[in-house]
C-alpha cells in the first residue's frame, strides 16, 4: 500500500477538518510529514500503528542527521502527537508513543563539527618553525584532546597542567573544577612548545599563563578565534567554524568511537546531561551511515 494512501492518516486528517477546521495547507503539511514517516517505517519493517518511543527517537535522530531544521521537526512532531492521540482516542492503540518525546528547541541548531580528517588537517596546518605556529599547534592539540571551552584554554596556567600524570585541572563555568586526560599527542606538543616556543613569546617576561600571546600576556578569546580561522584557511577547510568547533568534534568523535554519554558529559563539564545529549544525534547519524555502508545487512 503506498504510504500516502494509508487509511489511518486519512482518518486523522478528516478528523482534523471536522473537529478543528484546520486549513488545507496545514492538513497537507501534516499529510506529507506522516506519509514520509510511514514510508521510513515501512523501509525498516515497522507498522505505523505499532511503533514505540524508540522508533520515533530513531526517526528524529535520522532527521537531524539528514539536515532537517528544528522548526520542520517541531511541526512533524506536533502532527505526530496529534495523530497518535487520535488513534488512542479511537481505541486503535493502547499507548501514546509520543508521550515522553520532547519537542526540539527552535533556534538551537546542531553544533557544527568536523570530520576526523578535517581535524587532522587543521592540526597539521600551523607553521612549526614559527613560535606562534608551534603555540597554535599545541593549543589546537589540547583543545581537541580535552574538549575545552576556548575560555578555559586561554586561561590555563602551569599549575593546572600535570604532564607526569597526563591530566589538566580545568575550571569551567561557575569555577567548577574537573580533571581531563590530556592524551599522549597533546603531551608531546605541550612539551615541545614549552621547550622551543614559549620562552621566545615571553621574551623574559614572568608569566604563569601556559599559552601567552605574542606580547607575553594572556590571550583573548577573539585572538585565538582569529588564529583558528587562519589555520583552517591554511588547511583548506571550507566549512563555517565556530569557537567551539573542536569541542564539538571532541564530543562527537568520542561518541562515534563508543564512549558513553555520562563520560562525555563529565569531560565537557556539563552540569546537565540534556546539554550533552545533542551530540548523540550527530554521532548516531554517523554510526548509522557507517553501518549502512559496511555491514553486510546494512
Amino acid at each position: 500500500m503506498p504510504a500516502l494512501d494509508h487509511p489511518l492518516i486519512d482518518r486523522f486528517l478528516d478528523n482534523l477538518w471536522l473537529e478543528k477546521g484546520l486549513s488545507e495547507h496545514t492538513r497537507s503539511a501534516y499529510r506529507s510529514d506522516l506519509a514520509h514517516f510511514n514510508g521510513w517505517l515501512q523501509g525498516r519493517g515497522l507498522e505505523l500503528a505499532a511503533v514505540g518511543r524508540d522508533a520515533i527517537l530513531d526517526h528524529l535522530a535520522w532527521r537531524l542527521g539528514a539536515g532537517y531544521v528544528a522548526r520542520s521537526t517541531a511541526r512533524f512532531l506536533s502532527g505526530l502527537r496529534g495523530f497518535y492521540r487520535f488513534l488512542l482516542s479511537e481505541g486503535l492503540i493502547s499507548n501514546d508513543p509520543t508521550l515522553q518525546v520532547e519537542l526540539p528547541h527552535i533556534g538551537r541548531p546542531l553544533p557544527k563539527s568536523l570530520s576526523e580528517a578535517d581535524v587532522e588537517a587543521l592540526l597539521a596546518a600551523p607553521e612549526l618553525e614559527d613560535p606562534i605556529g608551534l603555540r597554535d599547534r599545541a593549543m589546537l592539540e589540547v583543545l581537541y584532546a580535552c574538549g575545552l571551552r576556548v575560555s578555559e584554554l586561554i586561561a590555563l596556567t602551569f599549575e593546572q597542567v600535570n604532564l607526569r600524570q597526563g591530566v589538566l585541572k580545568v575550571f569551567g563555568k561557575g569555577r567548577k573544577e574537573r580533571l581531563v586526560p590530556l592524551g599522549e599527542e597533546a603531551i608531546v606538543w605541550i612539551e615541545r612548545y614549552v621547550r622551543e616556543a614559549r620562552p621566545l613569546l615571553l621574551a623574559g617576561k614572568p608569566s604563569d599563563v601556559l599559552f601567552p600571546s605574542q606580547r607575553g600576556e594572556q590571550m583573548t578569546r577573539q585572538t585565538f578565534w582569529h588564529r583558528i580561522k587562519h589555520q583552517a584557511a591554511v588547511a583548506g577547510i571550507g566549512k563555517s567554524l565556530s569557537p567551539h568547533t573542536l569541542r564539538h568534534a571532541f564530543a562527537t568523535h568520542l561518541l562515534n568511537h563508543g564512549a558513553d554519554l555520562r563520560t562525555v558529559q563529565m569531560l565537557l563539564g556539563h552540569s546537565d546531561l540534556s546539554t550533552t545529549q545533542i551530540y548523540t544525534h550527530i554521532a548516531k547519524a554517523r554510526l548509522q551511515e557507517l553501518h549502512a555502508r559496511h555491514h553486510p545487512r546494512g
